[in-house]
This record gives structure tokens, C-alpha cells and sequence, in this order.
């Protein structure tokens, strides 16, 4: 299995990542990552603990599962995390010279799903707030631009917006009455001030999204799975925030960290990747 990405990040990724504020990496995992990546998501669906989601409708076909901190009690995923060609990406995209994890997430829309993915953009979600955080999702399945892929609104990441968040599963924990709903951009193709990005993908490549970009996903109409890892890291300006309505942290960090501290704590944020400790 690679620990560096099999493509390096080059300038104009970084170029490009900045401007739309959204790109996709061809070819960072090898097939053996693939293989023991979708294995654990198997292991995940049959046992799934307790932070897990079901966003499938009573009724509805096909599974709409989502699944968080994977990394504290899954081998695997621990080493993705942690061990994979991730970090390196991370750290390259926010020209960072030092990398923590901030958390996992993992997605499964299984055949026949009809539940979207509403627009959103992540960092409301998160006790966090700073540019410098970075979702690396990872294709496991060939993923169709036609049918089950993402998609992206071109710079809205500098649109100096902070939407309501809205989880598939309609929690309303998490919903802010003082934040402004996210609108529903899928009704907008065409219009001119919107530019869409999406990417069909091949198992192992991987889109890089800043946490205030604009994004949702369809359901999943095809005849296979689609499942992806997304994995967040944190860079120089993140900082811990833990205002009302955003994700409980797995290893209650509200015990040590203040307000305004950075994103890095032993066993709950942890140190993924350093520019000297890579160069020795």
C-alpha cells in the first residue's frame, strides 16, 4: 500500500484548489488501499456503533448510511487516517508545514437510494472554525457524474457565507434558526452566476473540497454501491469553536481546549503529518 500519493499534488492542483475552492485527484491510492478500505466499510455496515446514521426514509429503497471517528476503534481506518498518502495531500493543498486530524466520516449510498445529499457547505456542521481545514473523500466505487457524484458551486467558498446546517437525516440539533438555509442550487443549473464542478471518479481518486464550499450529491440511481471515506484535516489557522448546534466530539476535547485553541490534541485531534519529521 502507497504512503505517498501515486500522483504528487503539483502547483496548478494547488492553483486550482484555491481558486474554485473544490478539485479532484486522480490516482492518489493503489488498489491494495481499495481493497482493504472497502472491506472495512463492509465490517462498518454490519456493525456500526453508535454514532451512526440512517438517512433512508421508512419505505424508501436502497441505504443511505453515514458513519463518523471511525479512526478510534477501527484498525483500518486508523490507518488511512493516519498512514495513508492523506495527510501528505492535506498538508500540501493548505501549504501547511504541520497537519492534524480533525475526523473521519464515512458514505454509503447503497443501489436504489433516492435520499440526496441537501447543498451545504461543512464547516457549520463542525466546533471549528478557520479556512485551513480540508475533506479528502475518497471514491472506493467508480462513482457517475450522471448519477450518484458530487457536486460543487465554483468559489463559493469566498462567498463569505455561513449556511444553516441541514444533515440528510433532518436532525434539527443541528439546525441554527439565526443562520440563513442553504438553497437548494440543483435548481439552478444554467443560471450564469453559478459554476457547477463535478467528477466521475474511479476507486482511489480522491476530491478535495474547502470546508465553506458549497456542495451536495443525489441519491443513487445506479446499479452498485457507492461508498467514499471523507477525511478532515486541520492546518494553521483552525481553531477549536464550540458554539450550539454543531458535532459532538468523539474524546470530550471541551475538557482541555479553550475557545480559539488550535486544532491538535493527543488521542482526539492528533498530529497526521510534519514537513521536518517527513524530510528526515
Amino acid at each position: 500500500m502507497n504512503r505517498h500519493p501515486l500522483n504528487p499534488v503539483g502547483r496548478e492542483d494547488i492553483a486550482r484548489f484555491q481558486e474554485d475552492g473544490a478539485i479532484c485527484l486522480r490516482r492518489v491510492f493503489d488498489a491494495e488501499w481499495v481493497a482493504r478500505m472497502n472491506a472495512a466499510v463492509d465490517r462498518l455496515l454490519a456493525n456500526p456503533g453508535n454514532r451512526a446514521r440512517e438517512a433512508t426514509k421508512a419505505g424508501s429503497p436502497g441505504r443511505f448510511h453515514m458513519n463518523v471517528f471511525m479512526w478510534r476503534w477501527d484498525p483500518d481506518f486508523r490507518a488511512f487516517a493516519l498512514e495513508s498518502p492523506l495527510p501528505e495531500v492535506a498538508a500540501a493543498l493548505m501549504g501547511a508545514d504541520r497537519v492534524s486530524l480533525f475526523y473521519d466520516q464515512a458514505f454509503v449510498k447503497e443501489p436504489g437510494t433516492r435520499e440526496v445529499t441537501q447543498w451545504h457547505h461543512d464547516l457549520p456542521f463542525w466546533p471549528a472554525l478557520g479556512g485551513d481545514i480540508v475533506s479528502l473523500w475518497v471514491a472506493l466505487t467508480p462513482v457517475s457524474v450522471e448519477g450518484s457524484g458530487l457536486e460543487y458551486i465554483a468559489g463559493s467558498h469566498k462567498w463569505n457565507k455561513f449556511y444553516r446546517a441541514a444533515t440528510p437525516d433532518e436532525d434539527p440539533r443541528f439546525s441554527d434558526s439565526k443562520l440563513e438555509p442553504c438553497p437548494d442550487f440543483s435548481t439552478m443549473k444554467g443560471d450564469p452566476r453559478y459554476r457547477f464542478l463535478s467528477w466521475s471518479c474511479e476507486p482511489g481518486d480522491v476530491i478535495c473540497h474547502h470546508p465553506l464550499t458549497v456542495h451536495g450529491a443525489g441519491g443513487n440511481p445506479l446499479g452498485r454501491r457507492r461508498a467514499a471515506i471523507s477525511v478532515r484535516y486541520a492546518g494553521k489557522d483552525a481553531r477549536w469553536d464550540p458554539r450550539p448546534a454543531v458535532m459532538r466530539v468523539e474524546g470530550a476535547p471541551e475538557a482541555t481546549l479553550k475557545a480559539g485553541d488550535p486544532l491538535v490534541l493527543d488521542g482526539v485531534f492528533p498530529i497526521a503529518w510534519e514537513r521536518a519529521r517527513a524530510h528526515a
